[in-house]
């Protein structure tokens, strides 16, 4: 009797292991993540901090703590031009990148995700081309930076409308036909704008178009981050809340289907999301290439292929990302140097390496 209850505790031992192990294995990886969430926050906070202190005009930690919090240090007296310098100029400044790097990271992780594409970048479907023609025919015309920046959105918005409907054919590949779709519309808008350059004034505004077209932040202001920022949180929001389905979208469209996922909602959902975010971030500080493309796939190896965790994780490692490469952009030389020249400079050997690490990232 005995030897009877002994061998039904070993089996109930055996069977209890496994799922104890794997609720400790879980445990563990959501303290990590949390951990991890964590750092971002913190590493976010204080490079923002530190970076409103760097640039021409030096600001003390103490002076700009003091313009934050009014009280905060009674005996340190902030000049206006520090005032001017900290709320005009570096926090949108700050913000618009901080924003932009986050939400081409989540742009181009969901792309990634949505056409099982490592090699997707938030231009795939032709929006940042698109933009681009948007904005340089606004210089062009002479417009005001507001309006520039709404024909920038307007033309991102035209460039998808007209992918999706040259990508809407029947007998072929929907994912296929929207990516080569968006080819011939990027390449399209990409003559468009070389048109532009053609006959805009060499004196006066060919070099500002070009000097756009490299990406920079410097001409942001706090009514330009009023018009765009909303775009850019809301197709953020939109993706985040559609993280865990993108997982879905992995599988084939009949696949998907059968399980019940509305695939054609979600995918026009997430593309929706990714055109007001690139459409938005183009609009305001030009072309910034390999942020959409490397930071995915950072975030990856670090958390795996879970867009539930890649998605967040994106938007927090491309906002350090982006607000690095902004912040050396306008201290290291005297002249400002274009963003996207760092990015490039920055993301190619990165990535170059990355796939040498691991051989290629499986999406």
């Amino acid at each position: 009797m005995r030897e009877h209850r002994m061998e039904e505790a070993a089996k109930i031992s055996q069977a209890i292991k496994p799922p104890i192990a794997n609720e400790k294995r879980e445990r563990n990886t959501h303290r990590m993540h949390f951990i991890w969430a964590v750092s971002i926050l913190a590493a976010i906070l204080v490079l923002s901090a530190v970076a409103v202190t760097m640039g021409r005009y030096h600001i003390g930690f103490k002076e700009f703590f003091a313009a934050l919090i009014p009280g905060a240090f009674p005996g340190v007296e902030v000049p206006e031009a520090a005032r001017n310098v900290i709320f005009n100029i570096r926090l949108p400044r700050i913000g618009l990148a901080l924003l932009a790097g986050a939400g081409l990271s989540v742009s181009g992780g969901a792309f990634q995700a949505l056409f099982s594409n490592p090699l997707a970048t938030p231009d795939t479907l032709g929006v940042a081309t698109g933009a681009s023609f948007g904005a340089v025919l606004g210089i062009l015309l002479g417009l005001p930076s507001i309006l520039v920046q709404t024909f920038a959105l307007l033309a991102g918005l035209l460039a998808v409308i007209l992918v999706y409907t040259v990508g809407r054919v029947k007998g072929g590949s929907p994912m296929i036909m929207l990516i080569l779709a968006g080819m011939v519309i990027s390449a399209l808008f990409s003559a468009l704008v070389s048109l532009v350059k053609y006959t805009a004034d060499p004196q006066d505004v060919l070099p500002a178009i070009t000097f756009w077209l490299m990406g920079s932040l410097s001409g942001t202001t706090n009514e330009t981050l009023l018009v765009g920022a909303p775009f850019i949180l809301l197709g953020m929001l939109l993706i985040y809340i559609l993280r865990w389905k993108l997982n879905a979208m992995t599988l084939s469209e009949e696949e998907a289907t059968s399980l019940g996922i509305p695939v054609k909602r979600i995918r026009a959902l997430v593309v929706l999301g990714s055109t007001m975010i690139t459409a938005s971030v183009v609009s305001m500080c030009g072309l910034i290439g390999w942020v959409g493309l490397l930071i995915p796939h950072i975030a990856r190896m670090i958390f795996g292929n879970n867009n539930t965790y890649v998605v967040p994780a994106s938007m927090g490692l491309g906002a350090i990302f982006m607000l690095v490469i902004d912040t050396a952009a306008r201290c290291v030389t005297a002249a400002e140097i274009p963003v996207s020249i760092l990015t490039a400079v920055i993301g190619a050997p990165f990535f170059i390496a990355l796939l040498r690490k691991t051989g290629g990232i499986q999406v």
